[in-house]
């Protein structure tokens, strides 16, 4: 974990490393079924909370295996899931997996025409300041992204009051590149984390050969971003279609700055 746990005296800030990843139900791009091999990147990141797209849970095609579950079992973390897709027992969706206390707030459909979709929302208790963490994996089109960004900056979601009382981050695969409607509704709300960085923007998507920046950390102004990186080593560029963003970012443990 990189949070320090030094209780010796009180930090100022707290340094976490959040990892947004579209797993595609762990199939690499070698065609193999190894959600091991996932839980082996993310560990290797040193993240300490992570945002997961495209899980199966259940789901006959990869083994009937929860693969949030697992995959957090093998961090020694836990996982809230929210399953966008839910038929009989089969279930597709979206997590967040962390090792810090954490209360589950919203998980939920957006509007979507052809393949649902949803969001999850947590706040994650970090040395007794509250994070808010929305992850979600919004449309492949255009006028159904806007319709569930619509839906995502409403009272429901991230207008509500217990969102805007606490430093905040919206992940995921958005499905959205930086000139997109979808993409400008959000940075009008939110900073993207990639820009803040020290670092070009790099594209996310595919990941054998990464052109599109799709995959997204967004944060509230309280939040500082020492680093951003898209993980691009040769496991990552098997274990998935898409490439992990890794975001280094530092929380305030004084809330001096009254959230978004």
């Amino acid at each position: 974990m990189s949070a320090s746990t030094d209780t010796s005296h009180e930090p100022e800030d707290w340094e976490l490393k959040v990892l947004t990843y579209n797993v595609h139900s762990c199939i690499g791009t070698d065609r193999h079924l190894d959600p091991g091999r996932i839980a082996d990147l993310i560990a290797q990141s040193g993240a300490d909370i992570i945002a997961l797209q495209e899980l199966d849970v259940g789901r006959k095609r990869t083994g009937g295996i929860d693969q949030a579950h697992l995959i957090a079992t093998l961090l020694k973390m836990e996982a809230h899931f929210h399953p966008a897709l839910h038929v009989r027992e089969e279930k597709y969706g979206d997590a967040i997996l962390t090792a810090f206390p954490t209360q589950l707030m919203k998980a939920g459909p957006l509007p979507s025409i052809g393949e649902t979709r949803g969001a999850i929302w947590t706040q994650v208790d970090i040395g007794g300041r509250k994070l808010n963490v929305l992850n979600t994996h919004l449309g492949l089109r255009n006028i159904d992204r806007v319709r569930q960004v619509q839906t995502l900056l409403s009272d429901e979601w991230i207008g509500s009051p217990d969102f805007n009382t606490a430093p905040s981050l919206v992940c995921g695969d958005l499905n959205a590149w930086p000139s997109s409607p979808a993409y400008r509704m959000l940075a009008g709300r939110f900073r993207d984390a990639q820009l803040r960085g020290t670092r070009r923007p790099r594209p996310t998507f595919p990941s054998r050969f990464p052109l599109l920046r799709i995959d997204h950390v967004f944060l509230s102004d309280d939040l500082t971003v020492s680093a951003a990186d898209v993980i691009a080593t040769p496991l990552a560029r098997r274990a998935s279609d898409h490439l992990p963003l890794l975001i280094t970012l530092r929380l305030p443990l004084r809330d001096d700055a009254g959230g978004n």
